[in-house]
């Protein structure tokens, strides 16, 4: 089963991970979708693919690293976060209700759409 993880419990989510490399936050949504709202990289690395270039690009995500998928409301992050357990990651989770919730849990400055 996939841990859910909301937006808020993020950085506790990393703290308690182990891990020493920094955190990804992989935002799986498309291009216009991050331009028109983005999250700010606080303690994680943001990294951007879209979920349907992921299983080509499989390969520039580091197995070490602890990851937290994100999407619009966390359907697509899910399969995506499912997709890489089912690849061998280890540290995964989905970022529960996406950034609609973050910008209300997080940080109202990123515009919901």
């Amino acid at each position: 089963m996939i841990e859910q993880v909301r937006p808020d419990a993020l950085k506790a989510w990393i703290a308690q991970s182990g891990k020493t490399s920094p955190a990804w936050v992989l935002d799986v949504r498309e291009p216009w979708e991050i331009q028109t709202a983005s999250v700010q990289a606080d303690g994680f690395e943001l990294v951007c693919i879209p979920m349907n270039t992921l299983p080509a690009r499989l390969d520039e995500l580091p197995r070490e690293t602890p990851i937290a998928c994100l999407c619009h409301h966390g359907m697509r992050s899910m399969q995506v976060a499912s997709f890489l357990v089912h690849h061998g990651f280890e540290c995964v989770a989905n970022i529960a209700g996406g950034i609609d919730a973050w910008s209300v849990q997080v940080d109202t400055q990123v515009p919901r759409y």
